[in-house]
């Protein structure tokens, strides 16, 4: 799966992953399928969806 990603925040952040949640939530109400997940390597959570086929409808 292919996903796009909207904005990153820092894992180290005090609030951990609240900020990303609450980005994520404000995404969602707007209708936008949002969802936090976390990059390990980079040590960052990341608010990502899925990335929309760009293959032509036939």
């Amino acid at each position: 799966m292919h996903r796009d990603v909207l904005e990153r925040f820092p894992a180290g952040d005090p609030r951990g992953s609240w900020r990303a949640e609450e980005f994520a939530r404000a995404r969602r109400r707007e209708g936008t399928p949002a969802e936090v997940v976390m990059d390990l390597e980079s040590d960052v959570f990341l608010v990502v969806v899925p990335r929309q086929s760009r293959e032509p409808a036939s």
